[in-house]
């Protein structure tokens, strides 16, 4: 028996990183998985990619007429859900004194109000017992230059872990937080290559991530899969209300 052997998972912004990997994963493990992207010829590529039991549903989660979408076709296919990886983010960085009204918006848009709608439409179908992880990040624990919309959108998240742990525990949902350091995605190159100008530079800003990592080296989008696939299963069954950080002791240290 596979650990997610039958189980129905909803995955947002399971188009490409860590989102992709972990649906990659819980499919290994033996759940069907629903994949959501704001791009529908990722959400196809993806598609094509992981195989086998899963649905591309093309959405953005800052706009709630696609969450009911994205619902509606979970309920018509599948009829309930087991697992919620709330994955969906952006991350864009301005210091304090350019920050605009535009930037705000956007990154409390998709990383808080995004989130917690995906999670709230969910409640309907969610089968009692089962499993919620949001993605959180150390930007919530570590502060940056630049980082102060995006670090709040984070501790939002956390703190949301810890409420909805009270809210849904006579429906034995637990509710974690996931809490990612540096990791190897094209989101991250992207933000890297936007930093620099040169390749040169691009790697100058790479081995400055790399530096405030304990372990010396960025994290995979995979071993990130693992640890969401842990609290997806009956493995932590009497985990809940956590922040469990997968970055290589970046903020811990």
């Amino acid at each position: 028996m596979k650990k997610l052997e039958g189980k129905v998972a909803v995955i947002t912004g399971g188009n490409s990183g860590i989102g992709l990997a972990t649906a990659q994963r819980f499919v290994s493990e033996g759940a069907y998985v629903f994949i959501t992207g704001r791009r529908q010829s990722e959400v196809d590529a993806a598609v094509k990619q992981i195989g086998k039991d899963v649905t591309g549903v093309q959405g953005d989660v800052s706009k709630l007429a696609d969450l009911d979408r994205l619902y509606a076709d979970v309920k018509r296919q599948k009829g309930h859900v087991n697992i919620l990886f709330a994955n969906a983010g952006l991350g864009e960085f301005a210091p304090l004194e350019a920050i605009t009204e535009s930037h705000f918006d956007k990154t409390f848009s998709v990383n808080v109000k995004g989130l917690l709608f995906t999670v709230q439409k969910a409640l309907p179908l969610f089968r009692n017992g089962g499993s919620i992880i949001l993605n959180a990040s150390t930007a919530a624990s570590k502060a940056a230059g630049g980082s102060s919309v995006y670090g709040a959108t984070k501790a939002a998240v956390r703190s949301f872990a810890r409420s909805w742990t009270v809210e849904l525990k006579d429906r034995k949902i637990r509710v974690n937080a996931i809490s990612p350091g540096p990791i190897d995605t094209p989101g991250l190159r992207g933000f890297v290559s936007g930093l620099a100008q040169s390749e040169e530079q691009i790697e100058q800003v790479k081995t400055i991530l790399v530096s405030a990592i304990p372990m010396g080296r960025m994290g995979s989008p995979d071993e990130v899969a693992k640890v969401v696939s842990f609290l997806a299963s009956d493995d932590s069954s009497f985990v809940t209300g956590i922040e469990l950080f997968v970055d290589g002791g970046m903020a811990q240290i």
